[in-house]
Parts: structure tokens; sequence; C-alpha cells
């Protein structure tokens, strides 16, 4: 666990608030700033290859989102990868930070350097986020790769 004392996030609220109009903000799953920090990179888990920079999960809404609640896009956002810590390490944890992208990785996902850590997302607020995301109308599922076809 990262020893980077960052404020903690304790629900979807204070997370989309945090959001509000910024572009630059992004959310990582792992064990926290100071590894991550340490490294300055991701690896692609199928080949190993080290990225220019760490993978992330973009916060900040689209303009084509119009109208609709933010809160449910960064619940969305955050859903996506809700199971990391099963899957991966049950130390993993979201962090929220800011970053500018310099490319994508492997799944498209947005590659960040010049990090600055702002804060962990709380359980409380992963739990919310679940939980909205699951009362939508539509069928979504976190992009958990399990390996069953």
């Amino acid at each position: 666990m990262s020893s980077t004392p960052l404020p903690v996030l304790t629900s979807l609220d204070d997370l989309t608030r945090t959001v509000a109009d910024r572009q630059d903000l992004y959310v990582r799953w792992s064990r926290g700033p100071d590894p991550d920090l340490e490294s300055a990179s991701s690896a692609d888990d199928l080949t190993g290859v080290r990225l220019p920079g760490l993978s992330a999960t973009a916060l900040g809404v689209e303009d084509w989102w119009g109208q609709r609640p933010p809160g449910l896009w960064i619940a969305r956002r955050l859903y996506d990868y809700c199971h990391l810590p099963r899957l991966k390490d049950p130390r993993t944890r979201p962090w929220v930070l800011r970053g500018s992208e310099v490319g994508r990785g492997p799944d498209n996902e947005p590659l960040v350097v010049d990090v600055e850590p702002l804060a962990w997302v709380g359980d409380d607020v992963i739990t919310e986020a679940v939980d909205l995301v699951e009362r939508q109308p539509g069928h979504w599922g976190p992009l958990d790769r399990t390996g069953r076809r």
C-alpha cells in the first residue's frame, strides 16, 4: 500500500465535484502512487512491453454526454475496472490523479505522465458506482477478462 498521504473521497458526489469540468483527471487502479511513481510506467500484461506512461481511465465527462448526470458517467468509469482487486491483487485500489496524456495503451487506455496524485477513491464510492450502474436499464458489465467465452 502506498504511504502517500492523500485525502479519501467518500462518496460518488465528492468524486463528481472533484472532476467537475476538468479533462486532466484520471483514475488508476493499483497499489498506489508510491510504487507507480517509482516505475513511472505500466507494462502490457499480455506481452510485458513497458509503456511510455501509466495506464489510467479518463474521468472527464465528454461533451457528447450532454445534460446526463455526470455521476453516472464517473460511476461507469469506475465500474469498468472494479474487478481488478479480485483478479490482480487485493491491495489494488483506485486513486485519482492529474496527468498529461502521452499516448494510448494496447487496450486503447490513456497513458499518462507528469502524474500528480490527488486522492484515494474510498470503498463506499465503488459501492455507490456499482449500485448506480447496475440499476440502469441496459446490460453492462465490467471489463473483466476471466477467459470465459
